[in-house]
This record gives C-alpha cells, structure tokens and sequence, in this order.
C-alpha cells in the first residue's frame, strides 16, 4: 500500500469506511421498516426499490460529472450526500423522509462510485490492476466490519446504528475535503449527451460490458442462492455467516498475490476468461454433493475466479475510451452490470422454485458464456490494451514510489 501514490492510499481507505458504512446500515434497513416502523411490505419495496433504483439508473451521471468536474469534488459530494440520507433513516419513521432517504443514499452511491474508479485508474498508471486487487481487499474487509459492528449497534437501537453510519460518511468527507488532492478539471469539447452517445456506440465496449452480464449475477448469488442453500442444508440462520468468512479470508489473502502473479504474464483477456469459467464451475459440487461442505467449497471457487478476473476488468473498462471519458465508462459499466444483476437474480430466484438442480445449472452455464464470448472479444481483436505509462510521467501525477 505505502508503494502507491498518496491519493491511492486515500481512496483504499476511503473504501474501507465506505462498505464498513454501507454494511452497517443496509442489511438492518428492511427489518427495521416492517418490524420496527409498522410498514407493509409493499411501502418496504418501494423503500428499498427507490435506492436501489436511484442508484443503478443515475450511474453514468455520476460518471459524467467526474470526467467535467473533476472526480475528487464528486466523490466528496457523494459521501456527504450519503450522510444525509443515512441520518434521515435515523430520525424520520415517515414515508416521503423515508423515500427522499433513499433517494439521497442512491444517488450517492452513483456519483462516487464510478468517481472513485476514475481517479484510482487516472492516478496507479501502469499499476492499475494491482490498485483494484487492493481496492478489493479493502472494500471486502469493510463488507465484513460493518454487518458485525451493525449487529453491536442494534442491542442499542436502529437509530444508534443508522447515526454511526452516517458519521462514518461525514468523517469521510471531512478527511476527504481535506487531504485528497484535487485534479483539473479537463475542458469539455462535447456535450454531456454527445458523451454518453460516444460511449454508447462504443460497440468494442458494450460487448465486453454485456460479456461480464455473468460475473455480477454470480456475485450477487452469496446474497441469494448460497445463504438460501446454507439456511436449509443446515436449519442454522448463521450458517450464511460462515459462507461470508469464507469469502473474506480467502480475498484477503490471496487476492493482491494472485492480481502480482497474472498481471506478469499472459493477456487480460486470458485471465478474465478465465476467471469467469472458475466462477461457472464454482456452481457444479452443490450439484453433486449436498451440505455445507460443498456450498462453502462454491464460494472459496467463486470467491478465486473473481479474485482472477475484476481488477483486469476493472484495468481495461479505463482502456476503451479517451481518457477524458474514463468515468462516464465506468459509469455505463455499473448501469448495464445493475440491471444485468437484477434480471439474473430474478432467473435464479425462478430456477430455485423450479427445480432443487435449475440453480445451479444456470450459474454454471453464465460463467461458460460469458468466458467463451471473452475470448471470442480477445481473439477478434476487440479487447484494449491497459495503460502503460508511468504516473510520473504524466501531469499532476505522483511518482508511484
């Protein structure tokens, strides 16, 4: 960590807090709105459907705003927006607080999102896919700090935990308005929709986004398939927690290894197919060996091909376009990857009452496809090559030493 640029080291811990926030508060809000306030389910999923909404539908504005107004001022505006909306969840039990709550939360989660992408791949240089394993490292241990504080917090009250949370946001951006080095803003030569327009027709990218469909749905599956699977294998409500340790330990320790050892040889293209094929496969033991074993073996393999293929992903999306557009891509990315996460979660959430094996199968069969149209994107000449050139060497960047 020390070997990067002092804004690299920021934003690492900056993601820390961010999903050490998040987590606190999230996982408790939808209990807390139906047991806590009394509200019926239907108010609960439009609660719940308008940050999540908010969120995915407004990414690219987000990442429009950091490539015209610079990333470090959106991603403090992000964080101190964040602040409000999580304390609104602490004092307002009505539901337009509730909703402008949400709303506030969501929107940003898509401004500094794609921003803090932005400025991590504009500041790591030739270092980038490196920067994203730790990012991940950082933003997995967050994951798990903040459901146990939450769970702390809640022998208190909701309110005691949805007050930490937004505090953790307010020092962030705090330290964030204070310490993170602002970056000029590059002079505009189009219009915001002549942007989006040149990302959109990008087609080399949009098939590389769509490619990926496979890989956010099979993450999001430890939130829905795997916990489901645990609870009844096991009849233990904990047995969920032992599939997210798993996880964690296995990206804490192996993940910047293996992003050092790959980035050393072989293309990009290679690994993320490759990555996506592990996680395909991770789905096939629950098929046929039943029990905790097997699940916790599905997301050790998950947890690995992931581990191979998101930073290069991450690497390459800055790749594709002018520089000065790297946001907006980023941002493009997270809406096609949103939406492409919740049309696959509700295909499983259908195979589960289809049939015990449908799940599983189907898992299977997104890492298979999205690994053979990655290197059917590799061998047709579509893929970009990552940035090459040494921080230093260019403008308001730091030596990565």
């Amino acid at each position: 960590m020390r070997s990067f640029p002092r804004p690299v080291r920021l934003l690492l811990v900056n993601q820390l807090g961010v999903n050490t926030g998040f987590y606190l508060l999230v996982p408790y809000l939808a209990t807390h709105l139906g047991q806590d306030l009394g509200l019926s389910a239907v108010a609960v999923g439009v609660v719940l459907g308008v940050r999540n909404l908010s969120q995915q539908g407004l990414f690219i504005i987000g990442g429009s705003a950091a490539d015209r107004l610079g990333a470090r001022g959106v991603i403090i505006t992000g964080c101190g927006l964040r602040t409000v909306g999580f304390a609104l969840f602490a004092l307002g039990d009505g539901l337009p607080v509730l909703i402008a709550a949400s709303v506030l939360s969501g929107l940003a989660g898509a401004l500094f999102n794609p921003a803090v992408r932005t400025y991590l791949a504009q500041q790591s240089g030739e270092r980038t896919a490196e920067a994203f394993a730790l990012f991940n490292v950082f933003a997995t241990t967050g994951a798990l700090v903040g459901p146990l504080l939450g769970t702390a917090l809640l022998l208190v009250d909701f309110r005691a935990t949805a007050l930490t949370a937004a505090g953790v946001f307010a020092v962030l951006t705090v330290a964030q308005a204070l310490a993170l080095p602002g970056q000029p803003a590059p002079r505009a030569r189009t219009a915001v929709l002549g942007d989006w327009r040149e990302v959109v027709t990008d087609r080399r990218f949009l098939a590389f986004a769509l490619s990926l469909v496979g890989m956010y749905v099979l993450e999001s599956q430890l939130y829905l398939l795997l916990p489901d699977s645990a609870r009844r294998a096991t009849g233990w409500n904990g047995a969920a927690g032992l599939l997210f340790l798993t996880g964690t330990v296995a990206n804490l320790a192996l993940q910047l290894r293996i992003t050092r050892r790959l980035q050393r040889s072989g293309s990009r293209g290679r690994w993320i197919a490759t990555g996506l094929l592990v996680m395909g496969l991770a789905f096939l033991p629950p098929l046929a060996v039943g029990g905790l074993p097997a699940l916790l073996l599905t997301v050790l393999v998950l947890q690995i091909g992931s581990m191979l293929a998101q930073p290069f992903v991450m690497e390459l999306i800055a790749a594709f376009g002018r520089p000065h557009l790297t946001g907006t891509y980023y941002g493009l990315f997270y809406v096609v990857s949103g939406l492409a996460a919740a049309a696959g979660n509700a295909a499983v959430g259908w195979a589960i009452d289809a049939a015990a094996w449908l799940p599983w199968l189907l898992c299977g069969a997104l890492g298979l496809a999205g690994a053979t149209a990655v290197v059917v994107l590799e061998r047709t000449g579509r893929l970009p090559e990552p940035a090459t050139a040494e921080p230093s060497a260019r403008p308001g960047k730091e030596s990565p030493r």
